[in-house]
């Protein structure tokens, strides 16, 4: 066998390789003696029909599985001893003529073929001991304790239509139709058709619910508002707008109390109990964003820390999933690019640019993983398909059967978890300062997180 490199450029390979018709012949002699074992032709007992005639009926096919194996073996070969990893599949460039080719599977000629492959480029860390990282630490408020166990209360007291000639308290629930617009234009997330709202509830914009006092159902009316300063969308924050809302139905709060009774039909033994475990839910809740925040400061830092070449095929391929998703989003939303006050080539370079920071994150995480030892257990992995699975509310068993016959996609499961995982790591390792903060402001971190670099996965 004889590998020639005929181009080394950045992570591009190129390699001419040529495999002896002599090789290719041995190979074809035990493939052949395989099969004149297991062959079953008529005329002939098992195991007793010549090689010529062995070599007559099957030796063409046989050699076209020989060369493939060929092929395969002497790619795998070449990169183990060039202590190359390929990026992806390396593509193989066989002889256009047909003559040649025959003359290969007849045994006459030698095997030339061409191989173009990108390696992973190799990935020096940064030191990882002392990354700077922010904690968000939000002190829940006793009002605001106060507010969630009086809207579990409101949610699970029940309500009664009050009919057609309601008209609309405080406390009672709402069906409406909305359409929010700003200087005259409709914008993002400001429309429904048929929205749920407890008025009181201040689960809208402040001024919103109380200008719906006094509404009658099935009435239409225009409100005025403005969005509060530090409003999670900046596109949003500080500005007015204007509504057309629709109240389709009005359902009154039945009557009760929140007392020990009220509580144990909740399953817990008493309203403390209850405030405990708001108390836990909310607490649970933070702490989650928290540790969103986090992680995208580790992951901003690795970006920061780690400047290399990546493989072009690994960034398309990720690019291709990246925009196919932009693509269906603005089909669903029935929206242009230029509505979004961008372009199509724009949007191209920004999505582009992420898949390669995407990519490159992917190679360094999974580069911290090996040298410090970080696994995804079985368990782990287990844990991970249970909590996929139930995500799918009365398909469980179709998703468990899935995932348990398509080993490729229960290995993707592994993916963020050792990730996670990483993460956990380079935490551990960091310099961590505590921040309060409010709820709102720490949502207005991860919205801008969001806005800079859409939800991250790294493979």
């Amino acid at each position: 066998m004889q590998v020639t490199e005929t181009l080394n450029e950045g992570l591009k390979r190129k390699l001419s390789v040529t495999i002896p018709a002599a090789d290719l012949n041995e190979r074809l002699g035990a493939k052949l003696e395989e099969l004149k074992g297991q062959a079953n032709i008529k005329g002939f007992r098992p195991g007793k029909v010549p090689m010529a005639h062995i070599k007559k009926m099957f030796g063409r096919s046989a050699m076209s599985e020989v060369m493939t194996d060929a092929i395969n073996n002497t790619v795998t070969e070449t990169l183990d001893k060039r202590e190359e990893r390929a990026a992806a599949q390396p593509k193989v460039d066989l002889p256009d003529d047909q003559a040649v080719i025959n003359e290969v599977l007849e045994g006459k000629a030698d095997l030339a073929f061409e191989v173009e492959y990108e390696v992973l480029p190799p990935v020096e860390l940064m030191d990882l001991k002392g990354v700077p990282l922010t904690k968000p630490v939000i002190d829940i408020a006793e009002d605001e304790i106060d507010a969630e166990v009086n809207r579990v209360f409101a949610q699970n007291r029940g309500y009664t239509d009050k009919g057609d000639g309601a008209v609309v308290e405080n406390g009672d629930r709402l069906g409406l139709s909305f359409v929010g617009k700003i200087d005259g234009k409709e914008f993002d997330g400001g429309k429904s058709d048929h929205a749920h709202l407890t008025v009181g509830s201040n689960e809208f914009i402040p001024g919103f619910e109380e200008q719906l006092i006094g509404f009658k159902k099935g009435e239409t009316r225009e409100i005025e508002v403005t969005f509060p300063k530090d409003y999670q969308s900046d596109e949003l924050a500080g500005k007015k707008a204007t509504f057309e809302v629709t109240v389709l139905h009005v359902d009154g709060p039945n009557t009760g109390e929140l007392d020990d009774e009220f509580a144990k039909r909740l399953g817990v033994e008493n309203v403390q109990a209850l405030r405990d475990a708001v108390k836990g839910q909310m607490e649970s809740a933070l702490a989650s964003m928290s540790r969103q925040h986090m992680k995208r400061q580790v992951l901003d830092a690795l970006d920061d820390g780690h400047k290399f070449d990546v493989p072009a095929q690994l960034v398309e391929a990720e690019f291709a999933t990246i925009w196919q998703r932009v693509e269906h989003e603005v089909q669903s939303h029935g929206k242009s690019f230029e509505d979004e006050g961008t372009t199509e080539e724009a949007a191209r370079e920004q999505y582009r640019t992420i898949a390669e920071r995407r990519v490159r994150l992917g190679l360094v995480v999974a580069e911290i993983g090996n040298k410090n030892d970080v696994n995804v257990t079985e368990e782990e992995h287990q844990q991970a398909l249970i909590a996929e699975v139930r995500r799918f509310q009365g398909q469980e068993q179709q998703v468990y059967d899935y995932y348990r016959q398509n080993p490729q996609a229960l290995a993707g499961l592994r993916a963020p978890v050792f990730e996670n995982k990483v993460v956990d790591f380079v935490i551990e390792q960091g310099k961590i300062t505590d921040k309060k903060m409010t709820r709102e402001e720490l949502a207005k971190l991860i919205q801008a997180d969001e806005d800079e670099v859409p939800a991250e996965h790294h493979h």
